[in-house]
């Protein structure tokens, strides 16, 4: 595969390309309104069991409509529940303008509530958005590009995600919060418009009769039957339950950083610039040898990272850690999610990926309550490097109980990406 690799080998692909600009819109915007959140929340109740809190809001909607957002992606055109979710996503935006804006007079108790039902609503839409893009992604490319379409998606996601939380920290900082939530919901309204203009693609064609109780469950038995996968996703799951720093970000920037809404912008970009370095050097070098290897190395690197930065009281230090947990992380994400393209049939990949958003997706809001509770109960630097040594922990035990995640590799050539893709009933070409 090296001598042929061509690294722009998606992009050629139009819908492809106009999905990803979708993408990038949409993800500059809720991250922007993650960022301008987070700092809201914490002016206005100084607690970070407040910020915790903002991550359980949106994971306990996700979690709960995951499976069957799963089955309605794998039963309906997935076009269009991609489309509702991120109509709901501008519809979150604009309430949180509404909510924000001067024009309002509302008790500080009063808006941090209805703030949180916001992002209660929005963990709703993501809950339908992640397995919808997931496997409206897979119609738009040949399998053979999926490697590269993965690697080129979370890239852009996460070029997204350096400038989105730099930009909300910055027009929080010099503009005020309307003016920020503005920026948000043009954001994601063009992120629609873009959406709309890819040509709907069939609805899979369904194999056997199966009750409702049985769609839903498809996935999960899917996922739990095959080992390098659950094992792929568990790893992931806990170092991202543990590992993560995020939620605290606000709490490092104002009062051990000293560092401001602009600071804290730059915070939240530097995993992502790391992320997007790692991601541009494996659409020429991907990591498809030794690939289970490299996962693990790459999971304990995050871990590592989270650890320096916990105790870091120096700024630039602390940037240099988060955007290397980021460049570790973007590995694993894109071994974990190439490894699910590849093993999943068509007509489940709604529910396979809803599997996975709730492993995943949700462990970090989950997380981020996790942090939260934990900062209350230990102090934000302790709990902040507990997380990271139970990251180290979580490798060092799915290494030694998943010898078939060791050995994983997904060459061509590959004997064990040849039996991933045997379970799919044909190997991508």
């Amino acid at each position: 595969m090296t001598g042929n690799h061509d690294p722009y080998e998606a992009l050629k692909y139009p819908e492809y390309r106009n999905y990803i600009l979708a993408r990038l819109l949409l993800t500059l915007g809720t991250l922007m309104q993650a960022t301008i959140v987070g700092w809201q929340v914490y002016d206005i109740t100084r607690g970070p069991f407040s910020l915790g809190l903002i991550g359980l809001a949106e994971a306990i909607p996700s979690i709960l409509i995951a499976l069957y957002a799963g089955h309605v992606t794998d039963t309906r055109n997935r076009k269009y529940v991609l489309l509702f979710s991120y109509g709901l996503m501008l519809f979150c935006a604009a309430s949180l303008l509404i909510i924000s804006t001067d024009y309002i007079i509302t008790p500080k108790a009063n808006k941090l509530i209805a703030i949180y039902s916001v992002i209660f609503i929005s963990g709703i839409a993501r809950g339908f958005s992640m397995p919808s893009a997931f496997a409206f992604m897979a119609q738009l490319i040949p399998p053979r590009t999926f490697p590269n379409a993965i690697t080129w998606n979370t890239s852009t996601w996460q070029v997204g995600a350096i400038t989105g939380p730099a930009i909300g920290g910055f027009v929080y900082g010099f503009f005020g919060i309307s003016v920020s939530y503005t920026v948000v919901t043009l954001l994601v309204l063009a992120a629609v418009i873009l959406l709309s203009l890819i040509e709907k693609k069939p609805v899979p064609v369904i194999t056997e009769e199966q009750t409702l109780s049985e769609r839903l469950s498809a996935g999960i038995k899917f996922v739990f039957s095959n080992k390098i996968i659950l094992s792929a996703i568990s790893l992931d799951m806990f170092a991202v339950l543990f590992g993560g720093a995020t939620a605290m970000l606000p709490v490092y920037s104002a009062d051990i950083l000293f560092s401001g809404p602009q600071g804290l912008g730059m915070l939240r970009a530097a995993p992502s610039v790391g992320a997007v370095f790692m991601a541009l050097y494996m659409t020429r070098k991907p990591p498809l040898k030794k690939t289970g290897m490299k996962l693990f190395f790459c999971v304990l690197g995050f871990g590592v990272s989270i650890i320096v930065f916990a105790v870091s009281k120096n700024f630039y230090l602390s940037l240099l850690m988060l955007a290397l947990s980021g460049m570790f992380d973007n590995v694993s994400v894109v071994i974990r999610a190439t490894t699910i393209q590849l093993s999943t049939p068509d007509n489940m990949k709604g529910r396979v990926s809803s599997v996975n958003s709730i492993f995943i997706g949700s462990s970090n809001e989950i997380g981020a309550f996790e942090s939260g509770l934990a900062a209350k109960l230990m102090g934000v630097v302790p709990s902040v490097v507990f997380g990271g040594i139970m990251t180290l922990l979580v490798v060092i035990s799915v290494f030694y109980l998943s010898p078939g995640l060791r050995r994983l590799e997904l060459s061509r050539s590959s004997p064990l990406r040849e039996g991933i893709s045997a379970m799919n009933g044909n190997l991508p070409e």
